[in-house]
């Protein structure tokens, strides 16, 4: 797969994973829905500047953006918290972060990766 597909399947996780429609993206981003359609299928040369609103849009740091791994469940799972997050406060992420840690304590998961 070439940089352009992969940044396309990128988007394409990214905002289905928020529950986001091409054109809900689009508007978040200031672009137009067929042009977030032609990225997503890889058709589009996307600008920095026009990766950087989409980015944005998303509202997850650009090093996430980039980890480019199989379509994973586990990859699922992962966009689908942090789009929950990404509309939070820095003081309920470490709230949320710290109820965590007590259920996965709690449950005893933290044995078993060990």
């Amino acid at each position: 797969m070439n940089l352009p597909e992969s940044v396309g399947n990128r988007i394409r996780e990214l905002r289905k994973a928020k529950g986001w429609t091409q054109e809900q993206l689009a508007e978040a981003a200031s672009l137009h829905y067929s042009y977030i359609g032609g990225v997503e299928r890889g058709d589009r040369n996307i600008s920095l500047e026009t990766l950087e609103k989409i980015i944005a849009a998303f509202d997850v740091p650009a090093i996430e953006f980039f980890r480019f791994e199989d379509e994973t469940q586990r990859r699922k799972v992962l966009d689908e918290h942090m789009a929950l997050l990404s509309s939070k406060s820095a003081e309920e992420i470490a709230a949320l972060t710290r109820v965590t840690r007590e259920v996965i304590a709690a449950t005893g998961l933290d044995k078993r990766e060990k």
